[in-house]
């Protein structure tokens, strides 16, 4: 059977999908999402973790939020940041997967 090359539609899918994934590829964005993963959180509450000034942390959660990752509302002069769609980290759980497979085959070479 021939392969046919993707459609503009399925290729406008792939790359909504990369941007998804380059956004969360930060360490620094990705961790802000895990720890949305619990609940919304105001800046300053993720900046007490991070050793970033306020204008740093709200760059990163622009680009999670135009990756459609995030969401937030303004509440008085605080900005509070939730998941969109929090099934997004779910993947996680698939990545370690393969991080210890990856140090089993290494561990394995080594013995």
């Amino acid at each position: 059977m021939e392969k046919q090359r993707p459609t503009e539609k399925e290729m406008a899918l792939v790359e909504a999908k990369a941007n998804v994934l380059k956004a969360l590829g930060h360490p620094t964005r990705l961790w802000m999402a895990e720890q949305l993963a619990d609940g919304e959180k105001c800046v300053c509450e993720l900046a007490e973790f991070i050793d970033a000034d306020f204008s740093t942390i709200s760059k990163h959660l622009s680009v999670l939020k135009q990756a459609g990752v995030v969401d937030d509302e303004k509440r008085g002069k605080q900005v509070y940041y939730r998941l969109k769609v929090p099934c997004i980290l779910k993947y996680m759980s698939c990545v370690e997967a393969v991080i210890k497979a990856s140090v089993k085959e290494q561990v394995e070479m080594l013995a």
